[in-house]
């Protein structure tokens, strides 16, 4: 488990309005590193102080494209200066685009995801990663994919992750000022109940963030349903940012054309849909009202009433 404890000192309330950045990604780092600037901006103009980018923000969403578009990112309790601002140049200059954007403009990032590649001797391995970053440059998270999207739907789609990716093996999550204890997964880690239960039972959670790039097959029937299912089984705020829909083009280019199905979305407490956007490009911002978390935990306390003496999670 990844955690920091961050702006707990402030002398007043830090705004608890959270942004979804949906956009659309080409397979021009350069362009969509200014597409992220440009929503950023918009988000920071609204108020916002936490904002989600989506995953797989800075290039394809194909296999094939991870290695060629991955990046070495630093850890957990890094934090960014302009001394290192030539080596992120070359290592991860999508990151470097976050730890500024975060440092300007006062605000939580959480990264969405991109591709990370580790070196380990001869060994290369790539994760599917999001860094959350804090207000003044400092990694406070680091989420490798837990669960790596291997499916086959007949009629539907086939996509198998686990053919250029390594999985993570940590749980993360991170204090965020007044929005509290925040957890961290990718997509289609949000399809694991028991790791969304760890974090808000071990970590006491109060928002659960999942960037992630539903597809035109499971998006229609699933995206919404598990967001909503997650928000109540924890009883707490469920956010999901994904890429804005594109086009496939007139002929396949040098990667296989994914369409993410969008609807960028926030779930309260109560299981509700307050805040959400249709496929287009769109910044969906909604302003929490945290308290509703521990109004749900102690009206309806399901986390006192679990039978411990029939069954128990555990992590070990």
């Amino acid at each position: 488990m990844t955690t920091k404890d961050t702006m707990k000192s402030s002398t007043k309330p830090f705004p608890t309005k959270v942004a979804l950045l949906q956009f659309k990604v080409t397979s021009s780092k350069d362009e969509n590193h200014a597409k992220v600037k440009s929503f950023i901006k918009k988000a920071v103009d609204q108020g916002a102080t936490m904002l989600v980018l989506p995953e797989i923000w800075n290039g394809p969403y194909a296999t094939s494209a991870f290695a060629s578009y991955a990046e070495i990112l630093p850890s957990v309790d890094y934090k960014y200066t302009l001394e290192d601002s030539k080596k992120l140049d070359t290592d991860c200059p999508s990151a470097k685009v976050l730890f500024e954007a975060a440092m300007e403009n006062n605000v939580f990032i959480i990264g969405g995801s991109i591709a990370e590649k580790e070196v380990t001797g001869e060994t290369v391995n790539i994760f599917n990663t999001c860094l959350c970053i804090s207000p003044d440059g400092t990694v406070v998270g680091k989420h490798r994919k837990v669960h790596l999207f291997d499916i086959d739907v007949p009629g539907g789609i086939t996509f198998k992750e686990s053919d250029t990716l390594s999985p993570g093996n940590v749980m993360t999550s991170f204090s965020a000022g007044d929005f509290g204890p925040v957890g961290v997964g990718i997509c289609y880690d949000i399809r694991f109940p028991e790791y969304a239960m760890l974090l808000t039972q071990k970590y006491k959670c109060n928002l659960l963030i999942y960037p992630g790039a539903f597809n035109m097959t499971t998006g229609p029937a699933h995206w919404e349903l598990l967001q909503r299912a997650r928000a109540v089984d924890n009883q707490c705020f469920v956010l999901t940012a994904s890429p804005a829909r594109t086009d496939p083009p007139a002929e396949e280019g040098e990667y296989k054309h994914y369409t993410a199905w969008g609807h960028s979305t926030v779930i309260n407490p109560w299981g509700e849909v307050i805040g959400t956007c249709g496929h287009d490009e769109d910044i969906v911002v909604v302003d929490l009202d945290i308290n509703e978390v521990s109004k749900m935990r102690e009206g309806i306390p399901t986390f006192s009433q679990k039978r411990h003496d029939m069954y128990k999670l555990s992590d070990a």
